[in-house]
């Protein structure tokens, strides 16, 4: 998994940073890309990457302020044009399917593909399959807002090609079936068992998206044990009194969360504009003090999953 950023600003776009949008790339593991919310521009950005529109089968919207859905309707009517054809499935707080529908009559945008809308009243799991779940949380902003925790459940090993070596097995249907775990007989009569090629399973990974909001306990349990928390960090503890005002958070409450909740990294998002240039990094060096493996994310960073 990789989480490429897209919009890393607060509010308005500014020159260095454009409005909210992340990307969670699972490639490998589904050949598909989520997006945590799509602010103006979005598509913009998009081009400037090696992201699919036809790729993002699941959009997971945190809250109805511009800043985070403007760039909506342009996304998804491209996303049309180049070559996505497959269902789309549309997470968010009640009112997003108004929108979308609103936009696309008003200017006569047809899809040529599905949009499921699945509006969320309440918190709690909003996505369960063989390979993920997704769980949402109720935030604390000004309007309904969701955090998201998303979950890669535990995969089976690799086969252990190295060790099938000494016995000069072609590369074909007796792979995937000691793959899979099965007993084979070779044509000497030999018998492995496919239990004894596979590696360890690997671990599940949690990726955690924090939006725009003042703390709250639920943060905590969508935070928890995660490999990497996306939170927002759109002003420094000096203006705490501002942040709480505007219902966001500071990196010092961020990165507060990030120790408390035993997560192996923290990525701050939603900038402030007032943080220009070099000078985000107040923000990461204030974090750091609390949470050592903090970073401060710009326009078009990619990490992997779990990042250093």
């Amino acid at each position: 998994m990789e989480l490429e950023f897209l919009g890393t600003g607060a509010g308005v776009p500014s020159k260095g940073r454009n409005v909210s949008s992340t990307a969670l790339k699972m490639l490998d593991e589904r050949n598909e890309v989520w997006l945590f919310d799509v602010g103006e521009a979005t598509q913009h950005q998009i081009l400037r990457t090696a992201i699919k529109p036809r790729k993002i089968t699941k959009i997971f919207i945190s809250h109805l302020h511009g800043d985070h859905i403007f760039g909506l309707p342009g996304l998804l009517s491209s996303r049309a044009n180049q070559g996505g054809n497959t269902p789309l499935e549309l997470y968010g707080p009640v009112g997003i399917k108004e929108y979308v529908e609103t936009s696309l009559k008003v200017t006569g945008g047809k899809l040529g593909y599905q949009i499921k809308y699945i509006e969320l009243k309440n918190g709690g799991e909003i996505f369960n399959d063989k390979t993920f779940s997704v769980v949402a949380g109720k935030l604390k902003h000004r309007i309904t807002c969701f955090g998201y925790r998303v979950t890669e459940k535990p995969r089976t090993g690799e086969l252990l090609v190295d060790k099938l070596k000494e016995y000069r097995i072609p590369n074909g249907p007796v792979f995937g079936q000691l793959k899979a775990g099965k007993t084979v007989t070779l044509d000497d009569g030999t018998v492995l068992d496919g239990k004894d090629f596979i590696g360890p399973d690997k671990p599940s990974k949690v990726v955690t998206v924090i939006s725009d909001t003042r703390y709250t306990p639920e943060i905590d349990k969508l935070a928890q044990d995660a490999d990497v928390i996306v939170h927002e960090s759109t002003f420094s503890n000096d203006e705490k009194k501002l942040a709480y005002n505007y219902y966001h958070s500071t990196a010092t409450q961020a990165a507060e969360v990030a120790k408390k909740s035993h997560a192996k990294g923290l990525i701050l998002t939603h900038i402030s504009a007032r943080y220009t240039g070099k000078s985000a990094f107040i923000l990461q060096k204030e974090a750091q003090k609390i949470f050592k493996n903090t970073k401060v994310a710009s326009d078009f960073d990619l990490y992997e999953v779990p990042f250093n």
